[in-house]
């Protein structure tokens, strides 16, 4: 079983960034992919980026490409997700997951889920 709780969700500026924590707890954090998805009003919920367990990997949805970065520290248990270059089209509910899966693009992979954390961004 692992815990998730994201934090550092808010409003900002369109251009502006934010950092987005995930800290878990339970067992084995470093066994599991990590990943980060997000769901706009009226939208299913999408694939934002991924880290494998190692953090040798990284995957991202190509909207977000080269303004999102996401790592993990194994010794905190903490995933993140750096955002910069805020666009209004980010806004959205963030959340954290982990999966013992491969296809780390794809939701159903995922067996831990955070509650989710509001990022919002204002034109």
């Amino acid at each position: 079983q692992v815990q998730l709780v994201e934090s550092g969700g808010g409003l900002v500026q369109a251009g502006g960034s934010l950092r987005l924590s995930c800290a878990a707890s339970g067992r084995a954090f470093n066994s599991y992919n990590m990943g980060w998805f997000r769901q706009a009003p009226g939208k299913e919920r999408e694939f934002v980026a991924a880290v494998t367990w190692s953090g040798g990997s990284t995957y991202y949805t190509g909207s977000v490409k080269g303004r999102f970065t996401i790592s993990r520290d194994n010794a905190k248990t903490t995933v993140y997700l750096q955002m910069n270059s805020l666009k209004p089209e980010d806004t959205a509910v963030y959340y954290c997951a982990a999966s013992y899966l491969s296809d780390v693009e794809s939701p159903r992979s995922y067996q831990y889920w955070g509650q989710g954390t509001q990022v919002a961004v204002a034109s």
